[in-house]
């Protein structure tokens, strides 16, 4: 079974131009038809962007019948967080707090997704879409409040898994604790000579860090990786998305 991930910080569809066009960002995802999307700073209810419902908007125009929202930060009026819209059902949903001390209300939202393999057996994919911190610091602990979750924990390292999202690691310092500690693999990062360097997506019209990134682990085994080409994508957010393809062993 062949199941495409997207990974994008759509900015609240306000893209480079400082226009909120919603319908650039339902654009991108159609053309590369994923399975299942990963979203960061989506709004609700804020008069930047018109006091829409951003996450079930997009999840309508873009026909995915499941989707789940996890906000992270109030504002005077209205909120913003990551979303995540699916192809296939989602039995369960959370929001991890991965907020440090005062700084910028951080989350992470967990959803569980059912797969039907060809042979109509279940089996589900455990999916954390993330959106980290600006600090090398920060993220690292970040990284632990997520390690550590009652969400994240319990998981034996042979269940298909997914962390995914807007790591801001220019550095690639993460890298260590997910593929070394975690035993995850990176799906966005190639070899460039002797070191391993990140897809680069930020910033969009001219991108020079691999801030979006998809760690995976268990019976996932990786098909393709890259970043999205198309023209409309380097104006719809500061961020390009991140396309990735599995093979579900």
């Amino acid at each position: 079974m062949k199941i495409r991930v997207l990974s994008y910080n759509i900015h609240r569809a306000i893209g480079v131009d400082r226009r909120f066009r919603p319908q650039r960002i339902v654009d991108v995802i159609a053309h590369h038809e994923p399975d299942i999307v990963l979203l960061q700073e989506v709004d609700e209810g804020v008069p930047r962007s018109r006091e829409m419902d951003l996450a079930l908007e997009l999840a309508l125009e873009a026909d995915y019948p499941f989707y789940a929202v996890g906000h992270n930060v109030s504002l005077r009026k209205g909120r913003y967080g990551n979303a995540t819209l699916s192809r296939f059902p989602i039995l369960r949903e959370r929001n991890i707090d991965l907020t440090i001390g005062r700084k910028k209300r951080r989350g992470c939202q967990h959803t569980t997704v059912r797969l039907e393999k060809r042979a109509g057996h279940p089996h589900q994919l455990e999916v954390f879409n993330l959106h980290l911190g600006l600090s090398a610091l920060e993220r690292r602990q970040q990284i632990g409040l997520l390690a550590s979750s009652p969400e994240f924990a319990p998981l034996d390292h042979s269940r298909a898994c997914l962390v995914g999202g807007d790591f801001n690691d220019w550095r690639s310092l993460l890298r260590p604790f997910f593929v070394d500690a975690l035993e995850f693999r990176s799906a966005t990062e190639r070899a460039k000579g002797a070191r391993m360097a990140a897809i680069e997506t930020y910033p969009s019209f001219s991108p020079r860090g691999g801030l979006d990134r998809v760690y995976y682990r268990g019976p996932l085994r990786l098909l393709a990786a890259r970043r999205c080409r198309l023209k409309v994508s380097k104006v719809a957010s500061d961020h390009l998305p991140i396309v990735v393809d599995f093979e579900l062993r």
